[in-house]
């Protein structure tokens, strides 16, 4: 369906103000920045950003929606004869093999780490977004494979696949923290997915196979 001019019009609103916000954050921290502050900067009320960002924290983290549901929608279009935890190592080398940006694989992710690290709300909300990534891993793990209420195993591997996709994260948040290149952190994470993948196991490896559709 064709998007509408209303539509329109409020999804450029609310990327002007989120990258106008953006800006205010990194030029001068999370914390000194007002709703009223990017109100202002952004010439509307206080009311239209809250329409938009219930919270501060989704004014600099907008595009979480996005991420909390990755791994899951990963697993739930993996191949023909390809395990869960397989579809989203394969993922997780084609995003660092292009230096995606949406790893933190781009020149000044090091601004915006600085601004999470100095923000506890931002870091709080940042631990939240990890257990929920985890939980919709869990759930689609479950229903890819018709598992039991009571069975622990969808959330026993959703735990080993989330660390993987964590510590991905995590390395390429502090080697460009650090000043590194893009694409040398990318080539040494490829080499760390490896590591991982070595360290999963047969039985994480294995787990949610998909079979002929």
């Amino acid at each position: 369906m064709a998007e509408g001019l209303r539509e329109r019009k409020k999804r450029e609103t609310r990327q002007r103000i989120s990258d106008i916000a953006t800006g205010l954050f990194l030029e001068h921290g999370f914390v000194t920045v007002t709703i009223a502050d990017v109100a202002e900067a952004a010439d509307v009320s206080v009311n239209t950003v809250y329409n938009y960002f219930p919270t501060k924290e989704d004014l600099f983290l907008d595009r979480t929606a996005d991420v909390v549901d990755r791994l899951a929608r990963w697993v739930r279009g993996r191949d023909v004869g390809e395990s869960a935890a397989a579809a989203v190592l394969r993922e997780l080398r084609e995003e660092v093999l292009a230096v995606s940006p949406r790893l933190g694989l781009m020149e000044g992710y090091d601004r915006f780490m600085r601004v999470v690290h100095d923000a506890p709300p931002l870091r709080s909300r940042l631990w939240t977004l990890q257990q929920e990534i985890q939980d919709n891993l869990e759930a689609a793990l479950r229903e890819e494979t018709g598992a039991a209420a009571g069975d622990p195993l969808p959330g026993l591997i959703a735990g080993q696949i989330g660390w993987a996709h964590q510590t991905v994260v995590a390395t390429i948040g502090r080697e460009m923290v650090a000043g590194r290149n893009p694409r040398e952190v990318s080539r040494e994470v490829l080499a760390l997915l490896d590591d991982i993948e070595e360290l999963l196991g047969e039985k994480v490896l294995n787990y949610a196979v998909r079979g002929d559709r």
